[in-house]
């Protein structure tokens, strides 16, 4: 997507020509045979949603056709994580190849251990208390019994905004700490809902609800490349991606 002559113009092919998605199927196929796929265009030719897709149908609200609607529809199956993952931009990255994006962000750190060694922020884990009882391992926590903690399995981001401290006078900087939640993969959207009002009615936009992986997958399986060091994870999501994009190591990272 660029400005041109103070127009947006995005990148895709038209409905009929060859290799266009015409599906949010279609493009679950796509990011779970690839593993990884930013939202739109970027320094890998081809490498988004945006290549895929035709631009005509962007934001025309049909389900069916809409690729930002299908956002949604993929993020509710389980099958990929969305987020703001790729230089602080949208994409998916497929269940299968999660564990290993997990390990090349976190370093190995689940988030409890990487605030203690002073690698993450107070605001981070203002935002992260909210999802994660205190002082108790991710390891050991029970989805079904967070409430009774305090704490919850997924909230829309505005309830994060809320209840972090970051409304009115409050905490800044709210929009850039959850995005670099996402970036190190400690945060994802796990679905798009209008916000609720007093009555229990739905109102307005759809807002991201978000949850740490854990409680989509299992810690067990999220943490699952810890083993391997960040940049053995690294060659094998560039080496995955290589199979279907011309790139380099070099590119890569800065797309990651």
């Amino acid at each position: 997507m660029q400005v041109i002559d103070g127009q947006w113009f995005m990148a895709g092919p038209d409905w009929d020509d060859e290799g266009c998605i015409h599906t949010s199927g279609e493009l679950l196929d796509v990011i779970e045979r690839v593993g990884f796929l930013p939202l739109f265009a970027n320094e890998v030719e081809g490498f988004s949603v945006e290549n895929m897709t035709d631009p005509a149908f962007w934001w025309c609200g049909d389900e069916s056709r809409d690729p930002w609607e299908w956002r949604t529809v993929l993020a509710r199956t389980g099958k990929v994580a969305y987020g703001k993952f790729f230089g602080g931009r949208a994409g998916f990255v497929s269940k299968k190849w999660f564990p290993y994006f997990a390990n090349y962000r976190r370093d190995g750190y689940d988030f409890d251990a990487l605030y203690e060694d002073g690698k993450a922020g107070y605001r981070e884990k203002l935002l992260m208390d909210l999802f994660v009882p205190s002082g108790v391992d991710m390891w050991d926590v029970k989805v079904s019994s967070l409430e009774a903690s305090g704490c919850a399995a997924s909230l829309y981001t505005h309830e994060m905004k809320d209840k972090g401290g970051f409304g009115k006078g409050g905490e800044k900087n709210f929009e850039g700490v959850l995005t670099k939640l996402q970036m190190q993969s400690y945060l994802i959207v796990k679905d798009f809902k209008p916000r609720l009002n007093k009555r229990g009615e739905e109102y307005g936009w759809a807002v991201a609800i978000m949850t740490p992986p854990e409680y989509l997958w299992g810690y067990k399986f999220v943490t699952g490349r810890y083993k391997e060091t960040p940049e053995e994870s690294f060659r094998a999501i560039e080496k995955q991606i290589g199979k279907y994009f011309d790139l380099d190591g070099k590119s890569l990272k800065k797309i990651l």
